[in-house]
């Protein structure tokens, strides 16, 4: 229920305006069982943005999983089509900053870890067989170029550089680095 509420409640204000009372206002719980099934703050919006994770991934498998033949292009896509329509609770993830003493749980990493392995998946697809093992090095630096990109587009930023079409410039970036990752193995 927390999670859940939760996730709702960052979807509608985003990580500047969350708040665990509100949270725990929704389903009549006091802010005291808030915390002690979570432990802390942070915990609460790991588990979070946890879901979050959970959710991207679906929506990724979903948008594979319809068949269109460039797989690249509709990783690209349904990574600007989920931060577009999950825009607060996309940003959440990369809002909220984990104290350094505190301990990422192991079942949230091997959740969120799904996320990347159907990219890593994709790019090895795309790859000759002795390119297989940079394929998750190679993935990993295509998910930070695609997501500098979306980045920029929901904050604004490529509008005051007068660029409209940031999904295309990713797209652009990927098939260039994955044909110069071809071209090289």
């Amino acid at each position: 229920m927390f999670i859940v509420e939760g996730h709702k409640h960052m979807a509608d204000v985003g990580f500047a305006r969350f708040s665990a009372r509100e949270v725990s206002k929704r389903i009549g719980y006091s802010i005291g069982t808030l915390y002690n099934v979570f432990g802390t703050y942070d915990h609460l919006i790991i588990a979070i943005n946890t879901r979050t994770f959970t959710l991207w991934t679906d929506y990724l498998r979903e948008a594979l999983g319809r068949g269109e033949e460039d797989r690249i292009r509709t990783l690209v896509e349904a990574y600007f089509g989920f931060a577009r329509a999950n825009r607060h609770a996309w940003m959440a993830i990369y809002d909220h900053h984990l104290p350094p003493d505190l301990e990422f749980p192991p079942e949230d990493h091997a959740l969120r870890g799904l996320l990347t392995d159907i990219v890593v998946d994709e790019v090895r697809a795309f790859l000759p067989p002795s390119c297989h093992e940079e394929a998750a090095r190679l993935a990993r630096s295509l998910v930070a170029t695609v997501h500098g990109h979306c980045m920029f587009e929901l904050n604004g930023s490529f509008a005051l550089m007068g660029e409209s079409e940031g999904m295309a410039l990713a797209l652009a970036r990927v098939r260039e680095n994955l044909e110069a990752a071809r071209a090289n193995c």
